[in-house]
């Protein structure tokens, strides 16, 4: 016990200084911060702590102001609009926010499992050096989006969408309330 207590503060102390420097204050709040002790025995500060290491001694997403895991990506964090109660998202591994041309937009309460991409823009086919104009992808509030699953430039997820394992979504779905799986994804369930 004595030992899990001094390895929390550890991860507290060292996460509030690497918070000074490294992130926007907007993403060092909210409930992975919170409770017993002033947020002492909190996952996020073990968030904040594990990035850190992958940034000094990996160099990996040195330039992204938000707590994130180092197995996962984001082009242009600046583009991306989320609840900061909603950090678990930046967390697991093989996770891909390319917002490079366009914002992607997650609503409040969603979860992201592994290596999931969220893409914005696509490679021109007639000349794959160049890139197509981006579109926005907004996820509605609520959602779970599956292991493996891609979204593409353009979706709109309404609330409440699930997004089964391995699909690749291509097309919006923006009433919500509904189960998507497949490639191309489909609604295989509405939810009530």
């Amino acid at each position: 016990m004595l030992f899990k207590a001094i390895k929390m503060l550890w991860y507290f102390i060292v996460g509030n200084i690497c918070a000074l420097f490294l992130y926007e204050s907007k993403y060092i709040q909210g409930r992975y911060f919170e409770g017993k002790y002033f947020g002492i025995y909190s996952r996020g500060w073990q968030w904040v702590v594990n990035d850190f290491k992958g940034r000094v001694f990996l160099g990996i997403n040195k330039d992204i102001r938000l707590p994130i895991s180092i197995g996962n990506r984001i082009n242009n964090y600046k583009n991306l609009n989320f609840d900061p109660n909603d950090l678990q998202i930046f967390q697991g591994t093989g996770k891909y926010f390319q917002a490079q041309d366009a914002k992607i937009t997650i609503g409040r309460g969603c979860y992201v499992a592994n290596n999931v991409g969220f893409i914005t823009t696509n490679h021109d086919i007639k000349d794959p050096s160049k890139h197509v104009e981006g579109k926005d992808i907004i996820i509605g509030e609520n959602c779970w989006i599956g292991m493996n699953s891609v979204i593409l430039p353009g979706v709109v997820l309404g609330p409440n969408t699930t997004v089964g394992a391995g699909s690749i979504v291509t097309k919006s779905f923006p009433e919500g309330y509904c189960v998507i799986v497949g490639n191309p994804a489909r609604v295989i369930k509405k939810l009530s």
